[in-house]
Parts: C-alpha cells; structure tokens; sequence
C-alpha cells in the first residue's frame, strides 16, 4: 500500500466519507492510522489510497485537506524538489482572443491576436506535458467585464475553466460583484465539472446558515487552504483576498467578515508548518506591492502567484510593453530566505510558467519562469491606405523568426473541445447584442469640443450651446457606477457614437465604448482636479493635441475661457457629490475622490496629474468594465435622457479655436458636469 496521493473520482474517494473527514482541518483534527484505517478522533474509518499512474499532485473532490492526513502518514518527508506552477489571473470573463493588441516585431507596430481561453487550455496542457510536478492555479477574478459574464453570470468561465482543471483558485473582489449568492451561483457552475478545483480564501468568513456561501457550514465553498504531495514534497497553497477593495467596490454580503490580509496568511502558514507541511505558495488576490510587502514579511511563504493589479512581470521592453518587474521577482524574506513573487497580467493574456527547486532544507534554492504570450498566426500592419492588412513575404518571415527566437512568444493552436465550447456560448453572446437594456427619451448628441462636425444626428449648432449629451451621461453613469466616487472625469474621446432616441441595445453600448477601459478611483486635491483639467483642455485646443482630451464631468462645473493663458481658463469651479442638494465652490485644498477610465488615468491625452497621482499611490483601479459599468447603469434605470438622471448645462463660456467647426469666438457651453 502506497501513500502520498489524494482520493480521485472513480476511486473510493471522500464522498462515501462522513462530512467531518471531508471537510477537516489539519491543524484542528487528531488522527492515526492502522491497518488501512484512520482513526479521526476516535472514530475509525475505512480508506483506499491511489496508486495508479498520473494521480501525483491531484487534490481533494472540492478543496478539502483529507489529503493532508495521508501524508503526514509518510515515514519520511522530502525537502528537496522541483516544482512548476502554471498560472494565471485576472481572466475576467475575456474567453475569446484579443485582436486589439499591437507589438513591436522585426522592429515595427504589428498588430496581433492573443490569449483567449482556448489559448491558455492548449498553452497549459503543452507546458505540462514539458514539466514534472505540475500545479496549475488561477490568482482570482475570474469573473466580470464582458458579455460573457453578463449573458451567462459564470456558467462560461467555468466551463472552461473546467477545461484546464486548476488545481486551486482564489477568489478576487470581483467574484463578489452579485452577492455572496452570486458568488455560490458561480461556484455551482464550476464545481458541476469534473476538476472540483478547491476554493481558496482564508480571510473571508460569510455568516454560516446566513450566507450562500454557507448553508451548514464554514467549509461549504470555500477553504483556508489546500495541501498536496508531489514526489514527497508536502505543499500548502494558502488562498487570501484583498479587503478593502472587496467590501467597498464589490458587493458581498454585510454579514460576511473580512479578515486582515497578512495577519490571517501568517496565521495559516502557522498552521501549516505546525501540521508538517513544509512548502508554502500563497495564493493571492492582493496586488503586486501588496505582495511584494507579504513575500518580505510572511515567516515561511516559499511563493506567492498573485493577482488583482494586472500586473505584467518579464522583459518586454523589446516588444513595446511595459513591464512593471522581473518575472518571477525574489524578495529576500524573513531571515534572509528566498521568496518567489509571481503574476501574469490579465484576460488570458498570458500563461506563467514558474519553476521552483527547493534545496535539502526546503529552502526555495532558485526560481525562473517564463510568462508566455499565446499568439494566433495573425500579424498585421498598416498598408498605404491606412488599412490594416496582414503581412506577407520578407517581413511575415522575419515575425516568425523574432518568435522563434524569444522563448516568451509563441503561436499557439487552440484547443479544439475548449474552442467548440466558447462558440457554443459566443453564438447567445453575438445574439445578445440586439437586446433591449433600456430606452432613450431623447437624441444624445455627440462632440468632442462643442460645436465641432462629429455628430450624424445633431447639427454643430445642436452641440456648441452645451457640448456633448452623451459624453456626460457616461461620466455621470460612471459616478454611480463606482460606488465611492462623487466626480466622475470622462474626455470626449473615449465616447464614439451619438445615442438615438429609441431603445439602446447592448451592441449599442458596446460600440459607444469600445476599448478594453476599466473603471478606475483616485484620491486628489481640489488643486489637483483643477490643475488635471487645464492640462486636458490645453492638449485638447492645440494643433497638433487630440480634440479627444476635451473633458466632461460628472458632480463639477466650471466656466472655460480658452482666450486665457494655459492653466487660466477654468473659473468658478463648483461641486455637487451624489448626495449634495446644492452646488458649492470646489475646496482647492480638500480632498476628492474621483473616477475615470484607466486610459486617461495612465497620464495620456494630456491628463499628466492623473498619472502623477497614480505614481503617488493614490489610485486603485476597479477592473469594472467601462462598457458594462454603463450597461448596468442603463439597467438600473430604464430610461435615459438628458433630463432624466440629473445632466445640468450650465455656465455659458468662450472658447476661440477656429478649428472645432464654428466660428473663431464663437460662443459654446462650458463644460459643467452633473
């Protein structure tokens, strides 16, 4: 009799075990074994351990730690070893591949197709056909941020999630967005496959018999941890959640209990350590500085896959990306040992590929990886006619050559069954485009600076008393949207179609918002909002700018005087949060917090503050999707119009720029928010 694996369906597995063996805690159950038997305080039961090829590393039906008791069984423990973790992150509903992407390859802007679920099955697999003692985890926020998830609330995502078979997933603050029930709804959906991946949060405790979390007990969904035995190597994967952002820009359930982020992972590894596991990975949704914190002062953390920044790790400066560090990164942690910190970025982008080796103290002796791009056999550029084109010849042979050549890249095949299976729920997808979310009591024109030609439904007349209807609905749905924010700042650039008065359908939302935007807050100064906004409407007016950085707004006012010097044009700036019932002057020296999109939030469209403030700390970006924070807002409401949900014109100013399509001096509205 051979020990060391877990019960696998198909076996005598933990489901003919009483719930208390199946659901146990290491650190808090007494156990022996004789004679093929385990006695679990005082109680003794029949098992049948697994001794067939390919069941090395394979966890427990529905995360429990059962597994654990086998191989503290073992008469001798493994320090030494290697171990290959392969991850991802952050996937947020975005199954089908990205065709927005553009690299530098032979040297030039390429614009690409990559990822996709079906990438990352046909990614992981072949990287685990390379590897021994393979573990495959997902860092959190599987869920939220396309159609997907609005169609099918997680039944997609599991599904092909259920294709890799992770052998654990944390949860992130966006599987919150629905409740707790929408949460369980979810985890109905990805425990119907086969994997019966384990659940991991140990810092979140929903209210037993109160939650759907927890029916009838703390263990129903979600575990503290998970442990495993690869080639004598007993491993701990310990699963947290960040806090803050969960309970504030989440929804879950009043009565549930966050617990401190590193205080409640010391304790688990505690626990652990105490039981005789002796390897650590952390798995958490806490964002790289956070974890980068936690690898420095966790005593006994070996690694950490983390999530929740959508942070891209590795040496991609050759390809046009920015990275933000090394992939793995190593911390010196408690007692000079290392500790290896490792993310992959976002909406399947990329599959990281971890390798540890342990030395004879169980010691991380080195890590390296490699986060790998999935790319399809799609490279285009733009032809004389602007048009992007794929390339051919001479320059189609030296992309393949650079990718041969760069271990990160590779074009991938997808896998088949997990292809089949996204169409299946991508034909509902295309279909849902024409559905009805909500009506449109009026014309929403469009404009970047008022009176310009950009409308097809409005004349430059309709547009240059009081700019852009639209553009404000959007930065007013993105201020209810976020939760915590009572500016919301929106440039005219990022909005792209005028909205009819009619019904608005989900393909119309979509492509008045087409960018892969996120929704992002920033604490900032009275001194700062203003200063954001000059900067915005000077970039906007010069020649060679963007009319597209013009800024609307949602909770301020302002007048504009484009004839004033640079930084001189915005006067009588005023405030009014979602709770206000009167407007008062803007505080320069108060702070605010604000929303907009993660695009001009990174400082572009001459935005530069923002990315200051972001440099600074102060900003955490939501991950809601733009579009569909706009979706649920049309949702929540039925109609929308220029009256209905509070859009207010005020402030008559004047702007002089001969360019915009009316007359040089001619009056328009200053932009005014909500």
């Amino acid at each position: 009799m051979r020990f060391g694996h877990a019960f696998w369906p198909g076996e005598k597995s933990r489901e003919s075990l009483p719930r208390k063996i199946r659901s146990c805690n290491v650190a808090e159950t007494g156990f022996s074994y004789s004679s093929g038997s385990v006695s679990l305080k005082g109680q003794d039961h029949e098992i049948n351990p697994i001794d067939r090829p390919g069941m090395a590393g394979k966890t427990l039906r529905h995360g429990t730690i059962f597994a654990a008791m086998l191989l503290s069984l073992d008469t001798g423990t493994a320090y030494a070893g290697d171990l290959t973790i392969l991850h991802i992150n952050d996937h947020h509903s975005h199954l089908k591949p990205d065709g927005r992407m553009s690299l530098k390859l032979d040297g030039k802007s390429t614009r690409v197709r990559s990822g996709g679920m079906p990438a990352v099955v046909a990614k992981m697999k072949e990287l685990q056909g390379l590897n021994q003692n393979v573990i495959k985890l997902h860092a959190g926020d599987a869920v939220s941020g396309s159609l997907f998830f609005t169609l099918f609330k997680g039944e997609a995502d599991a599904a092909l999630m259920n294709k890799v078979c992770f052998g654990a997933f944390a949860l992130g603050n966006h599987e919150f967005n629905e409740g707790d029930a929408g949460l369980a709804k979810f985890l109905d959906f990805l425990n119907a496959g086969d994997c019966s991946t384990p659940v991991l949060a140990a810092n979140i405790k929903p209210e037993v018999g109160v939650s759907a979390l927890t029916p009838n007990s703390a263990t129903d969904y979600i575990q503290p941890y998970t442990v495993m035995q690869m080639d004598g190597m007993k491993i701990g994967f310990v699963g947290i959640d960040i806090v803050r952002k969960t309970k504030l820009s989440s929804s879950p359930d009043e009565s549930t209990v966050f617990l401190d982020e590193a205080e409640t992972a010391q304790r688990k590894v505690d626990e652990l350590k105490a039981s005789g596991i002796n390897h650590i990975v952390l798995l958490t949704y806490y964002g790289y500085g956070n974890e980068l914190e936690l690898a420095a002062s966790i005593d006994g953390a070996d690694v950490i896959i983390g999530g929740d920044s959508h942070t891209l790790l590795g040496d991609f400066d050759d390809l046009g990306l920015n990275a933000a560090g090394p992939y793995p990164t190593v911390v010196k942690g408690v007692g000079g040992k290392s500790v290896c910190v490792a993310t992959a970025w976002q909406y399947s982008q990329i599959v990281g590929e971890l390798n540890i080796s342990f030395n004879d103290a169980g010691e991380v002796q080195s890590c390296k990886g490699i986060p790998h791009v999935m790319l399809a056999d799609s490279f285009k550029r733009k032809n004389a006619d602007g048009d992007r084109v794929e390339i051919e010849g001479a320059a189609r042979d030296a992309v393949y050559a650079q990718i041969k050549a760069d271990p990160k890249l590779s074009i991938v095949e997808e896998d088949a069954d997990a292809a089949a299976l996204l169409d299946s729920f991508n034909v509902k997808v295309e279909e849902m485009r024409s559905v009805k979310v909500g009506n449109v009591t009026e014309n929403l024109c469009l404009s970047r600076i008022p009176g310009d030609k950009r409308s097809k439904i409005c004349a430059p007349e309709d547009t240059a008393g009081k700019g852009s209807d639209i553009s404000m609905l959007v930065a007013h749905a993105f201020r209810e949207m976020a939760k915590t924010s009572d500016i919301a700042i929106q440039n005219g650039g990022g909005v792209r179609t005028d909205i009819s008065k009619g019904d608005l359908t989900m393909g119309d939302a979509y492509k008045l918002l087409p960018f892969a935007n996120t929704l992002v807050e920033m604490d900032m100064t009275g001194a700062e909002i203003k200063a954001v906004l000059e900067e915005a409407l000077d970039y906007a007016l010069q020649p060679d700018g963007s009319t597209g950085a013009y800024p609307y707004a949602a909770g301020l006012r302002w007048h504009v005087d484009a004839g004033k010097a640079a930084g001189e044009r915005l006067s009588k700036m005023e405030f009014k949060g979602r709770n206000d019932n009167a407007w008062s002057a803007l505080d320069m020296n108060k702070s605010y917090r604000l929303v907009t999109n993660n695009y001009i939030a990174a400082g572009r469209d001459g935005y530069l503050t923002f990315k200051t403030v972001k440099n600074d700390g102060r900003y955490t970006d939501t991950y809601l999707d733009y579009a569909q924070s706009f979706v649920d807002y049309v949702l929540e409401r039925g109609s929308v119009g220029r009256g209905r949900g509070g859009i207010l014109l005020h402030n008559a100013a004047r702007l002089r720029k001969s360019h915009w399509g009316i007359s040089r001096g001619g009056t328009v509205a200053g932009k005014s928010g909500l």
